[in-house]
Formats: C-alpha cells, sequence, structure tokens
C-alpha cells in the first residue's frame, strides 16, 4: 500500500458534516430545523414542554398508562409525572425481559424563580424578587427583555397558567444594571461579584394608583395581575413563576446555519428524541423516551431523573408482561442526550482541541462528563461505546468524540449517572452547543438534525 493509501486506511480524517449532506439531507434537516424552533417558541419550561408532548403523543395515539394495563407490541403510552416530566414508550416486538432502548433528557433550563414573597416597592419602582436556578453567569441577566411564566394555585384552589411577554403585545420585564459613569467600584470586581443573586430584581413598573400610601405602585401592579388572573399577593406563597429571556428562536448567520434560542440545554436533545419516537411504529425493543426536570439543580426532587417515577413507569410495563424490572433493566441501553460544549476559538486555552466537539460534525458522543478527576461521571465501557459507534455507522448518523473541556478546567454532568446506577449501560450523547447556559445559546441545524438521527437509530437497534 502507498502512504496515502495506508493514510486513508489507518488514521481519523473528521470532516464537516455540510460534506456529507445531499440535497435531500438537507431539505430534512431545514424541516426538523423549522420543527424544533416551533417547539422551542412553545415550550420555555419544563411544564410547558411536558404539555406539548403530551397533546402531540395524544394525537398521534399515545395513551395514558396506568398500572394494570395490558401491553402488547405496537401500544404507545406516556406516564405523565405532576405535569413537570413525562415518559414515554412504544412497545416493541420482543418481550421487556430483553431490554428497552431508552433515550433520556431533561427540559429544565437555567433561569431566574421568583420567590415565594417576592413583590416589593422601593424609590416608586415595583420589583419582584428572584432566586436564580442552575448554573449562570448573573452578568448577562440584566438588561435584556424578559418574560414571566408559570403556575398559580389561587387561595379559591383554582390553577392559573401565568405568560406574561411573549405576546408581541405584551410588555416586557427587566433588571436594570448600573451606568459605566457611576461604575468605577462594580468594574474592579470580578464577573462573579458585578451583579450579585440579590440584585436580580425585576422591574413590574412605576406607575402609582392615586391616593395616600408608599405602596403605591405595588398596589398598582398587584390591581393590573388582579384584572388579568384574579391574584392576590398571598397567592404568590403558592406559586411556581419563572423569569426567562422573552423572544422566539432565530435563525443566526448569513448563511442561516445556526439558532438562537434559550433553553437550547436541554430541550435540544429532548425535542430530538420526541420527534424520533414520534416516527417509528413497531421496533424490535421497547423504545422509551424520558424528559426529566431538575437536572440543572442536581437531578433531584419527585421530578427529577433521581425520583423513582421512571421506575414506577418502567415496574407497570414490566408487570403487564411478567417480568421483573430489574430483569429489563439489566437488558437496556440507554443514551443520555445533553449537550456538549462546541469549540469556541474566543477561547481555544479552555479546551483540549483534538477531544472537543465542534459545530456542524455532528451529535456528539461523550464516553464521561463530570470534573476534573472524571468526579460524578458516568464513564461508559468499551463496549457500550462500540454499540453507539457501530449504531450510528450502520444508519449512516454523522457522529463525533466529545469532552467537557480541559482536565483541569471545570466540567459538568447529566442524567447518564442515575441511569447507570439502575444498572442500565449508559453513554452520553447530544448537540454541541455555543454560550451554553446563557440567556441565547447557540446550536448548529446539522447538528440538531443529526443528534434526532441518532436517537431514532438507538431506538431501533
Amino acid at each position: 500500500m502507498t502512504t496515502e493509501e495506508l493514510r486513508q486506511s489507518l488514521l481519523m480524517a473528521p470532516k464537516n458534516g455540510y460534506t456529507r449532506l445531499d440535497e435531500t439531507k438537507r431539505k430534512e434537516m431545514e424541516d426538523y430545523s423549522r420543527r424544533y424552533m416551533a417547539f422551542m417558541d412553545a415550550c420555555k419550561t419544563e411544564r410547558e414542554a411536558t404539555a406539548w408532548a403530551v397533546e402531540k403523543a395524544e394525537s398521534l395515539g399515545y395513551k395514558p398508562f396506568t398500572p394494570g394495563m395490558a401491553v402488547n407490541p405496537g401500544d404507545k403510552f406516556y406516564y405523565n409525572n405532576r405535569d413537570k416530566a413525562i415518559a414515554l414508550a412504544v412497545i416493541g416486538k420482543l418481550p421487556l425481559s430483553q431490554g428497552a432502548n431508552i433515550c433520556a433528557a431533561h427540559v429544565d433550563s437555567p433561569r431566574l424563580d421568583i420567590k415565594p414573597n417576592p413583590l416589593y416597592e422601593d424609590a416608586e419602582i415595583a420589583y419582584l424578587k428572584t432566586h436564580y436556578y442552575g448554573g449562570i453567569k448573573k452578568y448577562q441577566w440584566p438588561t435584556i427583555p424578559l418574560a414571566l411564566h408559570g403556575l398559580v394555585c389561587r387561595k379559591d384552589g383554582a390553577k392559573v397558567t401565568v405568560t406574561i411577554g411573549e405576546d408581541d403585545s405584551d410588555p416586557v420585564l427587566m433588571v436594570s444594571d448600573l451606568l459605566p459613569h457611576l461604575s468605577a467600584d462594580q468594574m474592579k470586581k470580578t464577573l462573579a461579584e458585578g451583579i450579585t443573586g440579590e440584585q436580580l430584581n425585576v422591574i413590574l413598573g412605576t406607575r402609582p394608583l392615586d391616593g395616600e400610601g408608599s405602596d403605591l405602585v405595588k398596589l398598582n401592579i398587584m390591581k393590573l395581575l388582579n384584572e388579568k388572573y384574579s391574584l392576590i399577593e398571598s397567592d404568590f406563597l403558592s406559586a411556581e413563576l419563572t423569569v426567562v429571556p422573552a423572544g422566539k428562536c432565530r435563525e443566526v448567520g448569513l448563511d442561516r446555519s445556526l439558532i438562537s434560542a434559550y433553553g437550547h440545554d436541554d430541550r435540544v436533545c429532548a425535542f430530538a428524541e420526541l420527534d424520533a419516537l414520534f416516527a417509528i411504529e413497531t421496533p424490535d425493543k421497547t423504545a422509551v423516551c424520558i424528559l426529566a426536570d431538575k437536572e440543572e439543580i442536581g437531578s433531584v426532587g419527585i421530578s427529577g431523573m433521581q425520583s423513582h417515577y421512571f421506575e414506577h413507569f418502567m415496574g407497570g410495563l414490566c408487570d403487564a408482561q411478567g417480568v421483573k424490572l430489574e430483569d429489563c433493566f439489566a437488558a437496556s441501553f440507554c443514551l443520555s442526550a445533553d449537550v456538549s460544549n462546541a469549540f469556541d476559538p474566543n477561547w481555544p486555552e479552555t479546551c483540549d482541541r483534538r477531544n472537543n466537539s465542534m459545530l456542524n460534525y455532528g451529535v456528539a458522543i461523550c464516553k464521561y462528563t463530570g470534573s476534573r478527576g472524571k468526579g460524578g461521571a458516568s464513564d461508559a465501557s468499551a463496549e457500550a461505546m462500540g454499540h453507539v459507534r457501530t449504531t450510528l455507522e450502520e444508519n449512516g448518523v454523522i457522529w463525533q468524540i466529545a469532552t467537557l473541556g480541559k482536565v483541569d478546567q471545570g466540567g459538568g454532568g447529566t442524567v447518564a449517572a442515575y441511569m447507570a446506577n439502575r444498572n442500565i449501560v449508559t453513554v452520553d450523547a447530544g448537540v454541541p452547543v455555543l454560550s451554553m447556559h446563557a440567556p441565547l445559546e447557540l446550536v448548529s441545524k446539522l447538528d440538531c438534525y443529526e443528534t434526532m438521527l441518532a436517537c431514532k437509530a438507538i431506538y431501533l437497534a
């Protein structure tokens, strides 16, 4: 063999994914991107994503699952976990004793949550106090348009859905920042200290009611909320309200190759799982899609991946087939679908370029996440990586390898460890993201599309 023949046969030569897309694939990618952008415009919280999934699933014939139901090949079920997380399944031809093919993502994202007693007035400006949720850079949140989303359980027992700031006719909310002319002290602080958590107070208004008192602006805001939603101030005590960036997805770049949106992490993978699941009929092994909550704060709580709602759902399916849940888990495979950090040439010093994911190189497969010495990681075995590699190659999926930055730079985690703790073979994979955890993040259309194809290939493996 010549040197060039040896090079081609023995060495890797990664290429930009666009070199592998024909016109048919490019059209499919654009169609998929439009569906994804519509999903993102409709779903800025875990509740909204769950509601969207339920409505779409029911339109496709999925039925809510309750223990005791018969389970047959081709049946389609979903389990809505308190309107904040959901698991869906298409029953396969093979019994659950031979395992399931699972894709797991999360639908919560970093944001500003409203405190239980949030409304106050200071210097004749009405504010909401917030408590940030997940890992954010606090300085990124002032001076951008914000919207209020969530649910309020009123004193009279009624549940009220609140959305303010998304309609073109709505006002938006905002957090103020200090002018440069008076920022001498602020500018001496680190980025982490320049804006504190207690300064992330959302402006609601400045117009007072007629009358006497020091709370006339606050009273006017409460009057407006009462007129629109029949709320009183004590209803905040039983509310779940969230402040998120206002506005819709936008295409980015003159070539429209990127998508800007709030919450790509990790609804970009959640939609990939859903879209892939909704496209299949009766797989060999049961295909299961999980959309979990609370990943950004450790996957804790009743709707997080560490809770037992997944066992409740899968246990019911297994009972219907006379299968032990632990036998099903031991024979199952899970693709933990979560985003990776795309290489950013503005900060090359943070990454090992040889092992970092790149925009437009396809779905990123990550053997391990964790921090520094792989702390908190689910470190996939060679066999698990081999299964993913073979499955994606056989299905023509464009993929790449990924690690989360340089070894001593930091790190992060996914739900993979909690799936692996259930004795399920698990590998991380997902879409590379620029500006992760910022109010607006960037992803490549190509990588989004290939991640959906990867989920579909895993479901059908």
